[in-house]
């Protein structure tokens, strides 16, 4: 990084994290409700009107909302690290938050190919499966949180 460049990315640095978080709060508010859209689509027959509904609603969801909102977050979290590396490369927190926001992308990978197997009226899995992953994007929020936040270590 040029020196050019992280004077032009220090000045910006807050309205760099807002958005960041912004986007960060956009993609968990679809990694939550995405997973209760399956929980409701799998009580529908499918082909109804209702599941076709719940396809169009699934879909906007996430290649609308979630899918740019995971890409500015990742974007602008790269901003965050070019802007100060040494403050957070040097940090054990910042390895282990990076870690979940990995897992975090590989659940949307997840919730995608579910997505999918649903549009094709192929799920195969049931509305407590569901349930039970509606719980680990907010488990992952918690951490990931505390970990920035507080930086424990």
């Amino acid at each position: 990084m040029t020196d050019a460049l992280g004077a032009a990315l220090g000045a910006a640095y807050l309205w760099i994290k807002a958005a960041h978080i912004v986007f960060a709060i956009a993609w968990m508010a679809g990694l939550l409700y995405l997973p209760r859209l399956f929980v409701y689509h799998c009580g529908v027959a499918p082909g109804s009107g209702n599941g076709e509904v719940f396809k169009v609603m699934e879909r906007r969801l996430f290649r609308g909302i979630m899918t740019p909102a995971m890409l500015g977050a990742w974007a602008l979290g790269a901003l965050l690290v070019a802007a100060s590396p040494a403050a957070l490369l040097g940090t054990g927190w910042f390895y282990a938050k990076f870690a979940l926001v990995l897992a975090m992308t590989g659940l949307h990978g997840f919730m995608g190919r579910w997505r999918r197997e649903f549009a094709a009226g192929r799920n195969r899995r049931s509305a407590g499966f569901y349930r039970l992953v509606n719980e680990a994007p907010a488990l992952l929020m918690v951490v990931i949180v505390v970990l920035a936040v507080v930086e424990p270590f």
